[in-house]
This record gives structure tokens, C-alpha cells and sequence, in this order.
């Protein structure tokens, strides 16, 4: 099976990652905590979404290519009063 199979089959197969957003000086940063060290920035919201998007995509085609397991979905959020 070709690696653009296995990303298709992920893709028709959608996973949900968080990802968190932060705004950083001039510009906004996003990570997702599920992921370690795939992160993105951009300009504006739009944009880092974009690029989160496709930074997360380039790393599961990566782990795949490479025969890696694929992490899955573990993290949550939630607010606390204080």
C-alpha cells in the first residue's frame, strides 16, 4: 500500500486533535498537546488554523512514511474557577 493510500484512509477516517491557540505578541501560535512538536504560527487566527491544519497533516504523512505509530487523540480541556 502507498503512503498517499494510508493518508487518504486516515483522512476518509478523520481524527479530532485539540489544539490550542495562543496569541503571541504580533502574531497567534497553535500546538496541538497530542502531537509533540508539531506546531504552526500565522498573522491571524485564520491563518495559524490553516497552518496547524497542514503541520499536523505533514507530521502524520511523516510517521506514516516512516512506519510509525500514529498518535491518537488523548487530550481534553475544560475551565477552572478559581
Amino acid at each position: 500500500m502507498k503512503v498517499r493510500d494510508i493518508i487518504k484512509m486516515i483522512e476518509d477516517d478523520m481524527q479530532k486533535y485539540l489544539v490550542i491557540f495562543e496569541k503571541a505578541g504580533d502574531n497567534y501560535s497553535a500546538y496541538s498537546p497530542d502531537i509533540p512538536r508539531c506546531i504552526a504560527t500565522g498573522s491571524t487566527r485564520d491563518e495559524v488554523e490553516k497552518n496547524i491544519r497542514e503541520a499536523i497533516s505533514f507530521h502524520i504523512e511523516g510517521l506514516v512514511t516512516d512506519g510509525l505509530p500514529l498518535p491518537g487523540p488523548a487530550s481534553f480541556t475544560d475551565y477552572v474557577e478559581v
